[in-house]
């Protein structure tokens, strides 16, 4: 069942730089799909017009089955710094005056593991333990569609494992379509079902990859010759992209 469909999407900025050419693409539902490919070219702008945040100058976006929940998770962890962990994680519900925000905020962030964290601010965090807040905050609502802009960039390889193991069991517990942008060859073969390559500014789709990931992926995983094949077709594609 396709959740989301791009046709011909294309984005120009009142600066003049031309982001995104011409993208189409069809999203399953309960897929984790990533873009991937250079600096500049688009990758993060698809996702803002998924999320309705920015408009495209052309092309249609299409729910099919209707509109999902989306949740939306930053580079950045963007928490309120004057506000404790709690309070962070129930900002989508309050904005929709939900009654059982508490629990569902407690809940979600016991879920990253940050239960017993609900009454600490954000200076009390390290920067991992900031990101699952963020994500935290995008599950409390309850989303069908989650859409990531590089969230883990920033942090170290051990943390940044631990937190894609994480999020790949929180989806599939959940049922959730992700689309994840990242710079990472690496982290695109581990996640994803399938990776998107776009090209340089404007952004087109250059190719897309179908893999087989293991139902159970692990550290032992990284060490499969079906992880490095994975990992060689992704960077040849982008080689080919540019």
């Amino acid at each position: 069942m396709t959740i989301l469909s791009l046709s011909h999407i294309a984005k120009t900025f009142d600066t003049g730089v031309h982001a995104v050419g011409d993208v189409s693409l069809e999203v399953r539902a309960g897929e984790f799909l990533s873009l991937v490919g250079p600096s500049g070219c688009g990758k993060s702008t698809v996702l803002r017009i998924v999320a309705g945040l920015l408009r495209p100058d052309a092309g249609t976006v299409a729910f099919p089955e209707g509109r999902p929940e989306i949740g939306f998770v930053f580079q950045e962890p963007t928490l309120m710094p004057w506000a404790r962990v709690q309070d962070n994680a129930r900002l989508p519900l309050d904005l929709k005056h939900a009654p059982d925000a508490n629990l569902r905020a407690a809940a979600a962030l016991a879920r990253v593991g940050l239960g017993g964290f609900e009454r600490a601010f954000p200076r009390e965090l390290s920067g991992g333990m900031k990101m699952r807040v963020s994500i935290a905050r995008a599950l409390a609502a309850g989303p069908k569609l989650l859409l990531m802009d590089e969230p883990f960039a920033a942090l170290d390889e051990i943390t940044r494992q631990a937190l894609n193991d994480d999020l790949l069991k929180l989806a599939r517990e959940d049922g959730i379509t992700v689309i994840f942008v990242t710079h990472s060859v690496y982290e695109s073969a581990y996640l994803s079902d399938r990776v998107v390559v776009m090209t340089q500014r404007p952004g087109r789709v250059a190719a897309q990859i179908a893999l087989a990931p293991p139902p159970i992926r692990d550290a032992e995983y990284r060490l499969t010759p079906q992880f490095a094949e994975s990992a060689g077709r992704i960077s040849q594609a982008m080689k080919d992209a540019a």
